[in-house]
């Protein structure tokens, strides 16, 4: 029997690499070509990252293949607005309360320059219901927001929407707003040993229950402390909305029949300078698979519902900030466009 030669088996060795690497070569090229999309959002733990980790692929789909659609949780929601107007993600998660500051240069906004350029209306995705809690056996201690007024009080991690939304509340109502900062998941021992006298809580679309608070209410019983009449007025005199939800959203008994809530509109906008045909594809995806993605998701229940009516709203809310040319060619073709809007530059 004869024995191959070491130069015999180096070139057939050698062969085998080189038709391994010819079939290799295409997909390295492809997968080096696919572009990135960096989709920036709250922390893991928030309904903002669920959503975009569910959003991901549709929006791979919808891209045909040449993007790769990373999600990246980021503290909060202001800090990844900042990451995708600072250049290290290209979306980022918003609402109509944190677009409000960004252009007038308030709050976590505040002598704030965007180093890549500012974010602009793209798509708004679900409302979101901000509403106050305490521990129930310390209910009796609270029939009305201004009780709470001054007290320490957890309004959700600093920096989210419901955060910013409980700060426009407050000022409309001429209340002190004292927050203290705590780990979400450790919120029962602290509304249970008083560190906080009460928690800010949330929904989305009046139909899911943020997952912190799920864990809460495991652990606890809770009551819902709804604005009195005059609270009301003031809130919807400041241009607020109150809107009610099922308190059904929670396990156990709350303590109310209806909860009322403040909504807020929630976003995934991008900057100026994203690419027109990304953006469009993006959003006509999203219409198009709007009712699918509801099934699976409740939150998304308004958004199939009337998904031009969200994006017409998310705009209105505020009419001055440019809108992304993506956007408003889709809007355009379910005439759906507004004049006196302005459609972004990539120097706007």
């Amino acid at each position: 029997m004869k024995t191959r030669s070491p130069i015999h088996a180096l070139a057939a060795s050698t062969a085998a690499v080189a038709i391994l690497l010819a079939v290799a070569a295409p997909q390295q090229a492809d997968a080096q070509e696919r572009k990135s999309i960096r989709w920036a959002t709250s922390s893991i733990d928030s309904y903002g990252y669920k959503v975009a980790a569910t959003m991901a692929k549709v929006a791979e789909e919808a891209l045909g293949g040449e993007y790769t659609v990373t999600v990246n949780p980021y503290p909060s929601t202001t800090a990844a607005m900042k990451a995708a107007m600072d250049g290290t993600g290209e979306i980022g998660y918003t609402a109509d309360v944190g677009m409000t500051q960004l252009y007038e240069g308030d709050g976590g906004f505040k002598n704030y320059t965007a180093t890549k350029g500012k974010l602009v209306h793209t798509w708004y995705a679900y409302p979101m219901e901000s509403f106050m809690a305490v521990a129930a056996d310390k209910a009796s201690q609270y029939k009305c927001l201004k009780d709470l007024s001054g007290k320490p009080t957890f309004f959700t991690p600093a920096g989210f929407m419901n955060w910013l939304n409980f700060q426009r509340m407050y000022k409309a109502l001429g209340y002190d707003f004292k927050h203290v900062q705590i780990d979400p998941k450790t919120q029962s021992d602290a509304l249970k040993g008083g560190t906080i006298a009460g928690s800010v809580a949330y929904t989305t679309a009046g139909a899911s229950l943020v997952p912190y608070w799920k864990e809460t209410e495991v652990r606890m019983d809770i009551s819902i402390v709804n604005p009195c009449p005059d609270e009301v007025a003031k809130l919807k005199a400041a241009g607020l909305s109150v809107a009610e939800v099922d308190p059904k959203v929670f396990a156990k008994d709350v303590g109310v029949k209806a909860i009322q809530g403040v909504p807020i509109l929630f976003a995934y906008n991008v900057r100026a300078d994203m690419p027109e045909d990304v953006v469009y594809k993006l959003v006509s995806a999203f219409n198009k698979n709007a009712a699918a993605i509801a099934k699976s998701e409740p939150g998304f229940g308004p958004m199939a519902k009337d998904f031009v009516g969200m994006q017409v709203q998310g705009i209105s809310a505020n009419p001055e900030i440019p809108v992304h040319p993506g956007l408003a060619k889709f809007l355009k073709e379910q005439k759906a466009w507004n004049d006196k809007w302005k459609i972004s530059t990539s120097g706007s």
